[in-house]
């Protein structure tokens, strides 16, 4: 029972109530149980196969499940009992540990070479904050790895005596940290979430000398586990199954140190700049457009912005630093074709910046397509987002962009969209790319991204239900006055033509609210595309409250009722919040 008071005179009294299975689950628990009370473990592996499209394997696992129901519900009988009720089957079907939306297992072939995969990659992974004055740490590298990060980026500079390697972002009053406890902590980390490979991408800007004691550092710190070919360029990528439990270095020669801004004319542009103002939630994926025509100021001499990372071969360079470098970044010496030019006996990286792959696209899309079968293509923020907020992911996907580094430390939906897309694959960093992204036709041609697709499925989704929110939320979160009125956002993130958001009715004073509302959405490119959804809490005075969010790849659900966790703003799961929801792909 709840108690809120109202206009200090009198008090409202609220019951928090389990709301009864829906219809649906009391349709499949009658079917299924043949119209009996009870649901024995055949039946249940009936309703896994049928209805929800599972495996034989995964099926023959019903007995335990059962068994880890029952446990759960009637630990003191269970002994007794050996068969569900219809409120049995209803909390099964509402448990994320026992009936999630997705397989939280690997399930691709990994033994494509690297250009082959997108890569859940970090920007600036060191900083803590925004990218002026925050402090550099290799705490934020190793809460990266354990989200399954694959791609971590360290800014390395000479410190202050000339002597040692820093970690800092340069020419901003960043606090540094010292390159060799960000290695340990890489190296003891590293693979707590995922056994494929960690890519170190260093932005260098040291001397020979101390490019050698970087060199140094690497083979003591990482030892056998430092993977570097044998001859100076890779023809081919290999695998990240050959990579298991290796780090790779990659990074290019060094360049002249570029004149510094002032910080206060950076901070100058950082308060000119509206992206320093988002929306907590941050920008719709939608308005893409918008943001970039207010924004994108890349002139044609700026394919030096194709060049935050222009490298140039060193004559000086360190030989034991080079022979460690296993991803050479790529050396574009004239404009974007030369830099999308694909070499049949080597590979190598290639850096652009959102607002430079967004220029290319308009003209070399299916360029970039042909670059990015063999060869990996690094996308990363531009420079104005001092407040380490993202940009939308989905350009670059499309592109076949396998590295689009992200501001792990940021917030809002851009971020939400790229922890959705690297759920898929049991959440292991590695998503294969679609194949009509690797294909070359009879005529030599690729995929065109600016090709408009006709629909080749439909998802339709139900939101039937929600829970949890009293569990994790205080009584007077969303309402000092009431219990709160949830509603549902549901969505696709994907190709242009697929995008959009509906919505819920809202239910008014109800913890455990209840829905029963089905949407459908049409999709041309249903291998990228994303379901997002979102709950908020209607405020009629202020903006409607978060409620919990998630993103999940549409090629990755299971088929039929399931149970979504939600998680914060950013990214961590909400302790109980839940909601029952059905799936069918046509």
């Amino acid at each position: 029972m709840g108690s809120y008071r109202v206009c200090m005179c009198f008090t409202r009294k609220f019951r928090v109530t389990e709301a009864e299975p829906p219809e649906d689950v009391k349709e499949a628990f009658g079917k299924y149980a043949d119209g009996g009370t009870h649901m024995t473990a055949e039946h249940l592996r009936r309703f896994l196969v049928e209805a929800q499209g599972e495996s034989d394997d995964a099926a023959a696992a019903a007995e335990d499940v059962l068994q880890q129901i029952l446990q759960k519900r009637h630990h003191i009988t269970k002994f007794a009992r050996h068969a569900l009720t219809l409120e049995d089957f209803h909390h099964y079907l509402f448990s994320a540990d026992l009936n999630p939306p997705i397989h939280y297992r690997v399930h691709q072939d990994m033994e494509a070479p690297l250009s082959h995969y997108y890569i859940f990659t970090g920007h600036n992974s060191y900083l803590t904050g925004n990218q002026l004055t925050s402090d550099c740490s290799d705490v934020p590298v190793i809460k990266a790895l354990k989200k399954g990060v694959r791609v971590i980026e360290l800014d390395i500079w000479p410190n202050s005596t000339k002597d040692d390697v820093h970690v800092l972002h340069g020419r901003t009053v960043t606090t540094p940290v010292e390159l060799i406890r960000c290695l340990k902590s890489i190296k003891e980390h590293a693979f707590s979430a995922s056994p494929y490979p960690v890519i170190i991408t260093l932005e260098d800007h040291l001397t020979p000398d101390l490019q050698a004691k970087v060199a140094q550092m690497l083979s003591q710190v990482f030892g056998k586990m430092l993977f570097y070919p044998e001859s100076d360029c890779l023809k081919e990528f290999p695998s990240p199954e050959e990579l298991k439990y290796r780090v790779i270095i990659s990074t290019k020669p060094p360049r002249e140190y570029l004149e510094a801004q002032s910080i206060k004319e950076t901070e100058n542009i950082h308060l000119k700049r509206k992206d320093f103002n988002e929306d907590v939630w941050g920008n719709e994926p939608s308005s893409l457009a918008a943001d970039q025509d207010d924004e994108d100021t890349t002139s044609d001499n700026e394919i030096t912005d194709l060049n935050e990372n222009n490298e140039e071969d060193s004559d000086s360079e360190a030989p034991e630093y080079k022979r460690l470098i296993a991803i050479h970044a790529g050396k574009p010496k004239g404009g974007i074709m030369e830099a999308l030019k694909v070499e049949p006996d080597k590979v190598r990286r290639l850096s652009l910046s959102e607002q430079a792959l967004e220029k290319a696209a308009q003209s070399h899309g299916t360029h970039i397509v042909r670059f990015t079968q063999k060869n990996i293509l690094r996308v990363y923020p531009k420079g104005t987002r001092f407040n380490s907020s993202n940009y939308k992911p989905q350009v670059g996907w499309l592109h076949g962009a396998q590295m689009v580094a992200f501001n792990m430390q940021g917030y809002g939906r851009y971020l939400w969209l790229m922890q959705g897309m690297f759920r898929s694959n049991g959440g292991c960093g590695y998503v294969k790319k679609p194949d009509f992204l690797m294909n070359i036709d009879s005529n030599n041609k690729v995929f065109d991204p600016k090709t408009k697709s006709q629909v080749k499925k439909t998802l339709k989704v139900k939101v039937y239900m929600g829970d949890g929110w009293h569990m994790a939320f205080k009584q007077t979160h969303f309402d000092s006055y009431s219990p709160p009125d949830f509603y549902t956002r549901v969505g696709i993130a994907g190709a242009r033509g697929d995008e959009i958001m509906k919505k819920t009715k809202k239910k008014e004073d109800n913890w455990a609210p209840v829905w029963g509302e089905e949407f459908t959405f049409p999709l041309t490119v249903p291998e990228l595309a994303l379901l997002r959804i979102e709950v908020h809490e209607y405020d009629m005075s202020e903006k409607d409250d978060f409620a919990g969010q998630t993103c999940l790849p549409v090629s990755e659900l299971k088929p039929g009722i399931r149970a979504v966790p939600l998680f914060d703003r950013k990214g961590e799961k909400l302790n109980s919040v839940r909601l029952l929801m059905r799936f069918e792909i046509l």
